[in-house]
């Protein structure tokens, strides 16, 4: 189908950023309509992140990596091996926006009501209060940072979607909203939560993309430039189903690195310095 075809069909077509892996955004040509630019768009998903502001959570029915790393969140529609390298994704947002059509223009929490009340009313605590859905949606991400759940749950979280435990008190649940907001919010690379990133870019040249490596703290990406000061851990951790230290690096083989990107790729390291930081900190009983 012809792009003047499809923008025609749908008064929703446009160019739209999407996540297409973690950290790596790129634009599409999106309407709404299967088999138009993009072949199956699942407009009644992703529908939701082109309605209104949205945050979800992307993971999988099955993984065939050997640990369970295949958990991200985006706020915007997303590719559908985004978070997972082996099959497919699939994405959960927080929120569910009406039609365009539709008479009643509220948008609705995407929790099971009772499940939703129920929790709220465990995690119930005299100084927080009751958790919002955006609570809730940072306990969750939390939980699938944990690495005691990741570890008993790995055969499990093979063949099927992730199952959530109750938090055993209030105390527990607020612990780990707290570690899962502060996720969130690094793995959107929200500015705040990021910070300063210090990995200088160093080295005389072209700023090409030829065969990156790390090596002694230093992530080369031609013979004569580099990232220093690195640790390797961030260089090797996998979120989403990848190694984004790596990957996103691979992607831009050939090419040169602006200013921009140079400062993206800096944040990356932040990141995923930071996520195996906290994800060290998140405990709780199973």
């Amino acid at each position: 189908m012809h792009l003047k075809t499809t923008a025609r069909l749908s008064k929703k077509a446009g160019p739209l950023h999407i996540a297409y892996r973690p950290f790596d955004n790129r634009f599409i040509y999106y309407s709404g309509r299967s088999r138009g630019f993009v072949g199956w768009p699942v407009e009644k998903v992703m529908g939701n992140f082109a309605r209104g502001d949205n945050i979800g959570i992307a993971t999988a029915r099955s993984n065939k990596n050997p640990i369970p790393d295949h958990f991200f969140v985006v706020d915007r529609m997303m590719e559908t091996k985004c978070a997972e390298s082996s099959t497919q994704s699939a994405v959960f947002p927080l929120y569910l926006y009406p039609d365009q059509q539709s008479l009643d223009q509220t948008r609705r929490v995407n929790f099971d009501p009772k499940l939703y009340k129920k929790l709220r009313q465990i995690a119930k605590d005299a100084a927080y209060g009751e958790p919002d859905e955006v609570a809730v949606f940072d306990y969750i991400y939390g939980v699938l940072h944990c690495p005691a759940y990741r570890e008993t749950y790995a055969e499990f979280l093979k063949i099927d979607f992730p199952r959530i435990p109750w938090p055993k008190s209030p105390q527990v649940f607020w612990e780990v909203r707290e570690k899962g907001e502060v996720l969130r919010r690094l793995h959107l690379m929200e500015v705040e939560a990021v910070g300063d990133a210090p990995y200088p870019f160093e080295g005389e040249g072209d700023n090409i993309v030829e065969k990156p490596e790390f090596q002694d703290g230093r992530v080369h990406i031609n013979k004569d430039q580099y990232f220093s000061g690195v640790p390797e851990r961030a260089w090797e951790f996998y979120i989403g189903g990848y190694q984004p230290a790596q990957k996103w690096l691979k992607d831009r083989k050939g090419r040169a690195l602006s200013f921009d990107d140079v400062r993206h790729y800096q944040k990356i390291i932040k990141i995923l310095t930071e996520t195996d930081r906290i994800m060290k900190t998140i405990e709780m009983p199973l």
